[in-house]
């Protein structure tokens, strides 16, 4: 049981990693380039250093601490020499390699890389492969946990620490040395292999059980520990030998040798092909162009036999939904769902940009003379900032002034614009000026800048910066809409960079920030804790306030003509999307452990997730911290309207009713999907309850009564500006963008249309198209027919190319009838009348190899009204294979053997089509896009 969930732990072990709290602090309920940022160089050493107009110290100020361990001692990165001047990523999947929070751990707590898991100990680095969730703290957490398979290292290691030595932007390689031997393994997400150097001792690997050995061939050895099979590669000439637990190889004169954890013992001879390119680097490129982000991902190598440099990686599912390069059947199990890896060194995802503007487009469906009265509320209280002193809740009341800025500016209350933007320059010209009760103060050793008064341990941990920090730069990127003299370098603007730079530093060469501190590029989010102090890995709470900081760098740059800034946000805040979408909230019901009995989690551990917050148990504050705050970058989140329905229905029933505390956020979530039921909660409550306290009234209406005129977002289509977003009702799309520049352009959407747009102003138009609300849908167009095609998806089309995908192994272990780590393909928003007489059928090619007794099996499922619910199931006989390459017809002629539920009217439905090997132990391919892989449903 990781050390979140244990009643027992004390409140300082479990404040690592806090995320920032939107709700006053209560004791824990559940124990669960570097373009246009301005000069690169540290800090010169002097009491004040000048940045603009504004300034920041480079000693904390009295009374306040830096980076400690658990008992309050200060602490420094724990980095070899060579590391010694290389900014270090805290808030990472490995930190704890370079942060020693505890002082009795010298070496590292366990670190989820997937598909393997790290911890460093004193004989070198122990390795994991967990494949089977545990669920536990009462049903509200469900994890992977890291359990040794394996420790490699040399023979005789014992060194006293391990620290970081080298770093990329996924990749870590922790270093050891005890005085007579020295020893280095690199590693990373996605990475099947480790990457083995040492010098002072033979190569060792040390099993948590006697291995079963399945291949013997001198230099290579396969061995089977714990029900995973690995792979050990020495030296050419070098000979493995194993003696028990314990299995060796001289390196003849070499320093490396290298392992891998295997998908399948077939597997061997395709990872012995890159046993010896070893990885030397990672980087991803991103670009954002015609309503597009693509990313590559690329790893560098280094042929230490051979002239070989490619490599395997492990896709994690938010990579793979969205990449059309060539996958092998290879997969791994992970927190995460499924990995499915490719055989190079290089990868390419392609998404629609999800746009960010500064205000939902103007609407009839606001009452001005209502809107003003609420927004006169807030800007003319006695403290618009709430008391706020920390970074935090300042941050919170910064956010909140900023979203009513262009909605006043919208109604033509330009006074209550200008008085709320004279309000946030005040405040945060309080906050860049050193020396006065709130400061910013960099930290030399841990090159970062942190706030005082801290909050949350963004200080003494170095947590939640990027949460903090998005509030300052989002309020920032609105003020520059109005004022561009204000955020000028030789103004307020070189502090904004000086915070962007902490955050989200784009640069890899900065020798004052680390490059993109707390978002794990391969991983496709943040991380908040500063040291990754848990069993359970890093973690994150509140995505939709890292999301925050990547809509505050699209709206900067943009405003700023900072184009790169704006394309980092874009592309941040794109690939967080997608993993919040699939992580936390599961969309596809495809990641979470069946056993899980949560449709959304509050918290990502880097084993797996929690339904919980750090702070309390209250579902709504589960529900709504991954939707606060609510603002231009959060329709986002409208992608997945049957999962928000999903979640809404989830946190009802978990809290015996609709919300109370934080029914404002709920109800704008709820609008995202279903703009009219949210509408009429807003209604029923009369403006009787209070906001959630980054939020207010005057938003809240403006949010609601909007999206109930225009529509929910629609993201099927997107625009070439990063700044613009679509809505859609009854067939009409409204088109919307804000152009920053100081020249008219044209925005093209995907769709085809187009929209005019003035210098520094909003424009609006609208137009036929889009999903239709609550009535039939357009998808799919006509017929009862589908094609599977690769990426999980049931098609009318008949023009997408051939494929296959591959179908998991069985394990060993009779899966009839139940399915197992199951291919699935879906559609939604399917309408139609049961058919008289008809039944499901299908015609699926299958080929199971040269495998003998693998049995595909099909179950067929409908969720009649989209609500997540499936309300029928079919369970189809499986299909014997034979063991002779080739394709082979599995139809549904084998035969019903189970069906659940009743058919009925299919009302904005979903089609669920699952294929898993119920025998055997090997993977088998399904054949997609073509006429031998088709479903066919009984309806009309």
């Amino acid at each position: 049981m990781i050390e979140v969930l244990l009643v027992r732990t004390s409140l300082s072990r479990l404040a690592p990693g806090l995320a920032s709290r939107p709700a006053a602090a209560t004791l824990l309920a559940i124990a669960v380039a570097a373009v246009g940022l301005g000069p690169a160089a540290s800090p010169a050493a002097a009491a004040t250093i000048p940045a603009g107009a504004g300034s920041y110290s480079d000693s904390r100020p009295a009374g306040t601490s830096g980076p400690t361990t658990n008992t309050g001692a200060p602490v420094t990165p724990k980095l070899t020499t060579a590391a010694r001047d290389k900014p270090v990523p805290t808030n990472d999947w490995w930190s704890s390699l370079a942060y020693q929070r505890y002082g009795d751990n010298p070496y590292s707590t366990p670190m989820y890389g997937h598909p393997l898991t790290y911890q460093a100990k004193a004989s070198g680095l122990e390795v994991g492969y967990p494949t089977t969730p545990a669920v536990v703290g009462d049903g509200r957490q469900y994890e992977y946990a890291h359990k040794a398979d394996l420790t490699v290292g040399l023979s005789g290691l014992n060194s006293p620490d391990t620290k970081a030595d080298a770093w990329s932007d996924w990749t870590v390689t922790p270093y050891w040395a005890d005085g007579s031997r020295t020893f280095r393994a690199t590693i990373g997400h996605g990475m099947p292999f480790v990457y083995a150097k040492g010098s002072g001792g033979d190569a060792r690997i040390t099993t948590a059980s006697t291995p079963t050995v399945f291949s013997d061939q001198g230099n290579v050895l396969g061995i089977t520990v714990a029900g995973h099979h690995y792979a050990l590669f020495a030296p050419t000439g070098s000979d493995w030998n194993v003696s028990g637990t314990a299995i060796t190889a001289g390196l003849g004169g070499k320093d490396y040798f290298s392992l891998a954890v295997l998908p399948s013992t077939d597997a061997l001879a395709t990872y012995k092909k890159y046993a010896f390119s070893f990885v030397t680097g990672s980087q991803v490129a991103w670009q954002s162009t015609g309503g597009n982000v693509r990313a590559t991902y690329s790893l560098t190598t280094e042929a230490k036999e051979g002239t070989e440099r490619g490599t395997l990686q492990a896709l994690y599912r938010h990579q793979w939904l969205h990449t059309t390069d060539a996958l092998t059947p290879y997969t791994y199990v992970s927190p995460r769902g499924t990995m499915k890896v490719r055989e190079s060194a290089s990868f390419t995802t392609s998404q629609k940009n999800n746009g960010v503007v500064p205000a939902l487009p103007a609407s009839s469906g606001v009452d001005k003379a209502r809107l003003t009265g609420y927004l006169n509320e807030v800007a003319n209280a006695s403290d618009p900032f709430s008391g706020a002193a920390d970074t935090y809740w300042t941050g919170k009341a910064l956010g909140r002034l900023a979203q009513l800025v262009p909605v006043a500016d919208q109604i033509g209350q330009t006074a209550t614009r200008d008085k709320l933007l004279g309000l946030m320059k005040g405040r945060l010209q309080e906050w860049f000026t050193a020396g006065g009760a709130s400061e910013f103060s960099y930290d030399k050793d841990w090159k970062t800048l942190t706030g005082y008064p801290a909050s949350y341990g963004s200080d003494t941990e170095l947590n939640d910066h990027h949460f903090h920090y998005s509030y300052y730069v989002y309020a920032a990127g609105i003020i520059a809409q109005y004022d561009q003299a204000w955020v000028a370098d030789s103004a307020w603007g070189t502090m904004i960079k000086h915070l962007i730079r902490d955050t989200a530093n784009p640069s890899r060469t900065d020798s004052a920030y680390p490059f993109l501190r707390g978002f794990d590029v391969y991983a496709g989010h943040s991380w908040a804790s500063g040291h990754q102090g848990f069993a359970a890995g890093n973690n994150q709470e509140s995505s939709s306030e890292s999301i925050n900081l990547s809509a505050g760098l699209v709206l900067w740059g943009a405003a700023t003509g900072d184009t790169n800034l704006r394309d980092l946000g874009s592309f941040l805040l794109t690939t967080e999307s997608e993993a919040i979408t699939q992580y936390w909230f599961d969309a596809d019901q495809q990641v979470f452990p069946a056993s899980f009995g949560h449709d959304t989690v509050g918290m990502v551990w880097g084993s797996g997730g929690a339904y919980s917050t750090w702070w309390t148990a209250n579902p709504e504050e589960i529900h709504g911290i991954n939707v606060l705050p609510v603002t231009g970058g959060s329709l986002h989140l409208a992608r997945e309207k049957a999962a928000i329905k999903r979640n809404i229905a989830e946190m009802e029933r978990e809290n015996g009713g609709p919300a109370q505390e934080w029914r404002d956020l709920l109800w704008e979530f709820e609008s995202l999907a279903d703009p009219a039921a949210a509408k009429a909660k807003w209604d029923a409550a009369n403006g009787n309850y209070g906001p959630e306290q980054g939020e207010s009234k005057a938003h809240t209406y403006h949010w609601i009564n909007t999206l109930n005129t225009v529509g929910a977002p629609d993201m099927t289509v997107s625009g070439d500006l990063p700044t613009s977003a679509v809505f859609s009702k009854d067939g009409v799309r409204t088109y919307t963008a804000h152009n920053h520049g100081s020249t008219a352009r044209t925005v093209t959407f995907s769709d085809g249309k187009t929209l005019s747009v003035p210098a520094r102003s909003t424009a609006t138009s609208t137009g036929p198209g889009g999903d239709p609300g609550p009535g039939p849908d357009p998808e799919p167009p006509t017929g009862n027919t589908f094609r599977l095609k690769s990426g999980g998806i049931l098609t009318t089309a008949t023009t997408d190319p051939a494929g296959a995908d591959t179908v998991a192994s069985a394990d060993g272990v009779n899966r009839d009838g139940t399915p197992y780590r199951p291919t699935v393909y879906e559609v939604k928003k399917v309408n139609g009348k049961v058919a008289s007489g008809a039944a499901t059928t299908f015609r699926l090619r299958v080929d199971a190899g040269t495998k003998v007794g693998l049995a595909p099996q099909v179950r067929v499922s409908y969720d009649l009204t989209g609500d997540g619910t499936f309300d029928r199931a079919e369970t189809f006989r499986y299909f014997a294979t034979d063991p002779v390459n080739g394709w082979e017809e599995y139809t549904q002629a084998s035969g019903t053997q189970a069906t659940t539920g009743s058919l009925g009217e299919l009302k904005n439905g979903t089609v669920r089509l699952e294929i898993w090997n119920a025998l055997g132990n090997g993977t088998s391919q399904v054949q997609t896009g073509t006429d031998a892989a088709v479903l066919k449903i009984p309806y009309v």
